[in-house]
């Protein structure tokens, strides 16, 4: 028998923290288990835990209500979904719960193991497609890296974090080589194919922090958090020397083809004191390596 999945059950009312750890031990399905918390803080800290599949919770809750926590996870960016628990069936309470990011909400009146079962249900396949279509909104479909979009949020984020804490930050600009000859030459099935080798080659090189997006048609941005412009430039030399030796192979087509990049490299505080900056000063570097020709050294 798999392991029962974690459910996180938020609510002062002891009484009903039991009531509802005997209704989840009938679900007729797979196995859950119930882990109770008394209080705001110690609810919200499990929470944003990421160590459970949903949260209930309790819109009573002391001083503070449900509510606030729910949009302190959510400020957080917790992805657990949750159903909001409710003492009366107040249309605004309802509304405001659904505003607040919960998944669904219950009367508490009303809770059976059956309905409680399909609630849970209904909240973990909506959490999993909305996951799924974040996801999707989130990536190039062609090679499964960050889209330009989701890149340019993150970019700001990392960038309003480092002025902050007074941190590194560095943005790497790659073009590839020739890709247009590859494309006239080969067919753009072929180039799709290169496009998807270089993705990958680079990926497997980075941190999991770091983010790389297709930035346009064959560009890609890196964008390397904590690392400054002496480190940022000794990853992008690795990287523009691993494509280099690496050929990418179509075996539908029986080809192998040499793949080159050329590397930009611009880091806060050498080069920008204002976002745009930094993007137009990595930009500029990359036409100074296109500039040297194919294979030139990272700028």
């Amino acid at each position: 028998m798999p392991n029962p999945q974690k459910i996180l059950l938020i609510d002062d009312d002891a009484t009903m923290a039991e009531l509802i750890g005997f209704m989840v031990t009938a679900f007729r399905r797979e196995p859950f288990v119930v882990e109770h918390r008394a209080d705001f803080a110690s609810g919200l800290k499990s929470l944003v835990s990421g160590d459970y599949v949903l949260c209930l919770l309790d819109y009573h809750l002391g001083e503070r209500d449900g509510l606030e926590l729910l949009r302190e996870a959510k400020a957080q960016h917790c992805p657990t979904p949750v159903i909001l628990l409710t003492g009366s069936s107040r249309e605004e309470t309802d509304l405001a719960a659904m505003d607040g990011g919960a998944v669904d909400f219950m009367e508490k009146i009303e809770l059976n193991p059956r309905g409680l079962e399909r609630a849970v249900y209904y909240a973990l396949k909506m959490s999993a497609a909305m996951a799924q279509l974040k996801d999707q909104a989130a990536h190039d479909e062609l090679t499964g890296v960050m889209n330009r979009r989701e890149f340019d949020r993150r970019l700001l984020e990392e960038w309003q974090r480092s002025v902050r804490f007074k941190r590194p930050l560095s943005l790497v600009m790659m073009d590839l080589d020739r890709f247009k000859v590859i494309n006239d030459t080969h067919g753009h099935p072929v180039g799709d194919e290169v496009l998807r080798h270089v993705a990958t080659l680079l990926t497997g090189q980075l941190r999991q922090v770091d983010c790389l997006a297709r930035y346009g048609g064959d560009e890609f941005a890196l964008l390397l958090v904590e690392t400054d412009l002496d480190g940022a430039r000794a990853v992008a030399a690795r990287l523009r020397a691993l494509v280099g030796t690496t050929p990418c192979r179509v075996e539908s087509k029986g080809l192998t083809i040499d793949v080159g990049i050329s590397v930009g490299v611009a880091a806060w505080p050498d080069h920008a004191d204002k976002l745009p900056a930094l993007v137009v000063a990595a930009d500029l570097a990359l036409y100074e390596s296109k500039r040297r020709g194919a294979g030139g050294r990272v700028s």
